[in-house]
């Protein structure tokens, strides 16, 4: 008798105290301060995997689409992605890339297939209002169909603001690409930067972008002056266009970006 009186009492005291445990718990989450976030202008053609110092819970879908009028054929790739926070300052995404190529000449059929699948992920370390500076890593998976292999690119990200409305951001990083045919490993250097300006009270910003790749064939350089207008606290479009500057690639092309908060 005197056992289970002993093993009641026990009983309500835990239950007591989870309890008063859980609605401790739950209120120091109701009051708990968000973490520091420094707003920074995302460059649109290499977009980042999700904001610096993105906060648990956020989303965002993109929809994109790239077209260049190349001598044989007009080349238009589209690309869907998905991003979104499982925890304070870190960021996953997952981006499907397809590729149509619509033929200019009689004797060679357009096509179109599915080119590559990235997998990629983002964590900021170091985030400082005062300075107006985010630091990040990250790590993207590229699965590449068309050519048969895969790419390991670990990347770093340091941004900037200055004065509020002038954004400055780097994302480097190297790429190693396995071609499991040749069972080669090719190697480049991204160095990408970009330069923006936001409109005071807006969502809306103009800027470029100079995205390079440096490997064994030399450096190719492309501008992406580019402009972005917010249509809603949920909605934005952008549209770039690209002007290769060195390298092989010298042909003229557009790119638009829809973006949607989730």
């Amino acid at each position: 008798m005197e056992n289970n009186k002993f093993t009641s009492r026990c009983l309500r005291a835990c239950l007591f105290i989870f309890a008063t445990t859980c609605s401790v718990g739950a209120l120091a989450q109701e009051n708990k301060s968000l973490p520091d976030k420094v707003h920074h202008a995302e460059p649109l053609y290499n977009d980042l995997v999700r904001d610096l110092g993105a906060r648990k819970g956020e989303k965002e879908f993109n929809v994109g689409a790239d077209i260049k009028r190349m001598h044989s054929a007009d080349e238009f790739g589209y690309l869907m992605e998905y991003e979104f926070a499982p925890i304070d300052r870190l960021g996953l995404e997952a981006e499907t890339d397809f590729a149509y190529s619509k033929s200019r000449m009689a004797n060679v059929s357009s096509s179109n297939q599915l080119e590559r699948l990235r997998l990629s992920s983002q964590y900021s370390f170091y985030v400082s209002k005062k300075q107006a500076t985010t630091l990040a890593v990250g790590y993207t998976q590229i699965f590449d169909f068309v050519d048969g292999g895969t790419v390991f690119n670990p990347f770093f990200i340091a941004a900037k603001n200055w004065y509020s409305n002038w954004h400055a951001l780097i994302y480097t990083g190297p790429e190693f690409a396995y071609r499991y045919g040749s069972s080669g490993m090719d190697t480049a250097w991204q160095m990408n930067t970009s330069f923006h300006y936001t409109i005071p009270q807006t969502d809306h910003f103009i800027g470029i972008e100079v995205n390079q790749e440096i490997s064994s064939d030399g450096i190719q350089t492309t501008l992406h002056p580019q402009i972005k207008l917010g249509l809603s606290n949920k909605i934005a479009i952008g549209m770039a266009v690209g002007l290769p500057v060195s390298g092989k690639e010298k042909v003229l092309s557009a790119f638009w970006r829809l973006i949607y908060q989730l």
